[in-house]
């Protein structure tokens, strides 16, 4: 069907509220564990779950959603996306339900993993169910929408955790995801349509080789965060390992004739500058606001849902500017509005390297929804522009590597910055309490553990954790510092790559898809 002319399904707003109601459970969840990870470790309250527990907990979900999002991206566009969405509900409702009553912590971290894989099913199929339904006109705006959805589930989720565990047992923050999980199923089937890319020949190896590489490479990431070293075998080689199959896939995507990515996308510079842009900034917001829960609960002593409702001005922002993003490029290009959505988030980085201990909390809000207004004016350019670089009976694909690009970046930037905040928290740390364990002194929340089992003196107690404090805002800074620079070089790819403010006279811009596949096509030639 043509772009030019295909109106878009009648039903198309309808079907934008069902999908953003199933994205949101799946974002939500993303969040609303890192409040519950207290109530897990108490061995009364919880299940007892040791420090490497908890990190597998979060990184069980975290590796299989990242490896498995292009391979059901592809999937979908051959066996039907609402059908894969509706697939990825019912694994994704199951393993909720198996994981708010499990019995002990290496249940819970196989429940988790099983919950990522439905994740990665529902994931791609809401965005490429979107390109389906609505026209070329229209699409960054639902886009807009969607990304909106994305900020407030990841927002929503502390709150929702920290409001269930006052109330209610730790299973209750997976439980609540069933009842939205069947209502969604209920509404999916009535009013989405089904929707198929080509129906070639499947890319059996091509997949194969994506996931062996992408979980390869996220899993070293992860052990280089939870160990704070790059140096291990066991994280540089499962990296090493991670690229070698990534060059394998791109050798093979480019000599077979049924080949699930083009590789030859990427020589695009619009879609190359795109997922570097989703890749970097990802890189810099989830690295630093996982910290940021930290400096919250622990330096500021709040409790999950005080922390939740201050991280809900991220969300608000979300879903105030997300769907007006479309409206700012079009008056004024992709590549001021791009600019100037970098600035506020990189100004918002170097705000954060000034944060004491004392700073009064309504900082972090505004703060929080600065940082959203950035990340709005952000995300629904970058992903339109590789929605649209790619044709429409593709669009999971592009939909699996732009959420692949946003976990793995995401991924990179816990374990590059944890690295980072690791080593510096540890250098200070041990200047102003020799006397802590070396195990003590490997993070804020070791030492206020050491403290509260009497690794030292009551009468020292108070100034010890007042020291702890005080090293982990530096370390917050120096992490905060790195975010920024990864900010600037983000500015740079939007500056060099990003298309201006057009002319107001031009005609409609060429169809991206069109032209990178007439590109692709000239290449083969």
């Amino acid at each position: 069907m043509s772009t030019d002319t295909y109106a878009g399904h009648p039903r198309r707003w309808l079907i934008l509220g069902v999908l953003v109601v199933s994205l949101i459970v799946v974002v939500l969840d993303n969040t609303v564990l890192n409040v519950a990870l207290k109530t897990l470790a108490d061995p009364v309250h919880g299940l007892g779950a040791a420090q490497g527990d908890l990190a597998w907990m979060i990184n069980s979900y975290t590796l299989v959603f990242a490896g498995l999002l292009f391979v059901f991206g592809v999937i979908g566009d051959r066996v039907g996306r609402k059908r894969m969405l509706m697939i990825g509900m019912v694994v994704f409702g199951a393993a909720s339900l198996l994981s708010a009553y499990a019995q002990n912590p290496d249940q819970l971290i196989w429940y988790r993993a099983l919950m990522g894989a439905g994740a990665a099913a529902m994931m791609p199929s809401t965005l490429s169910l979107l390109r389906a339904v609505f026209s070329e006109q229209e699409f960054p705006r639902a886009l807009g929408i969607w990304s909106g959805a994305v900020g407030v589930g990841g927002a929503i989720g502390p709150i929702v955790g920290g409001a269930l565990l006052e109330r209610f047992w730790w299973g209750s923050v997976f439980l609540i995801n069933v009842p939205v999980v069947v209502i969604g199923l209920v509404m999916i089937l009535l009013v989405a349509p089904e929707s198929k890319g080509r129906q070639g020949r499947p890319d059996l190896v091509g997949m194969a080789l994506s996931v062996v590489a992408l979980v390869l490479i996220t899993y070293g990431v992860i052990e280089a965060g939870d160990s704070g070293s790059w140096t291990g075998v066991e994280v540089w080689g499962t990296i090493a390992g991670g690229v070698a199959g990534l060059a394998a896939f791109v050798w093979w995507e480019l000599r077979t004739p049924h080949a699930s990515l083009d590789p030859r996308l990427f020589l695009d510079r619009r879609f190359a500058s795109a997922s570097a842009l989703i890749a970097l900034v990802f890189f810099a917001m989830l690295g630093l606001f996982f910290f940021m829960t930290f400096y919250i609960q622990i330096v500021r002593d709040r409790t999950p849902l005080q922390a939740g409702l201050l991280f809900l001005a991220f969300g608000a922002g979300m879903m105030i500017f997300s769907p007006l993003s479309s409206t700012f490029v079009k008056r004024f290009g992709t590549r001021a509005v791009g600019l100037v959505g970098l600035t506020l988030v990189g100004a918002v980085f170097l705000a954060i390297a000034q944060i004491r201990a004392d700073t009064p909390l309504w900082v972090i809000v505004v703060l929080f929804f600065v940082q959203s207004a950035g990340m709005a004016n952000l995300m629904p350019p970058a992903m339109n522009t590789m929605m649209q670089s790619v044709p429409r009976e593709q669009a999971g694909v592009a939909s699996a590597l732009s959420n692949t690009l946003r976990q793995v970046g995401g991924a990179l930037g816990v374990a590059v910055l944890g690295t980072v905040m690791a080593q510096a928290y540890q250098s200070r740390i041990a200047g102003v309490a020799p006397q802590l364990p070396d195990a003590a002194q490997a993070s804020l929340p070791a030492t206020y553990g050491a403290v509260a089992e009497g690794a030292v003196p009551q009468a020292q107690a108070a100034d010890l954790l007042a020291a702890a404090d005080g090293a982990f805002v530096g370390a917050m800074h120096v992490t905060a510092y790195v975010s920024a620079a990864m900010v600037v070089l983000g500015m740079v790819v939007v500056a060099r790559y990003f298309a201006g403010r057009p002319a107001p006279d031009a005609g409609e811009p060429e169809d991206a898809s069109e032209g990178v596949a007439a590109r692709a096509a000239a290449r083969r030639g």
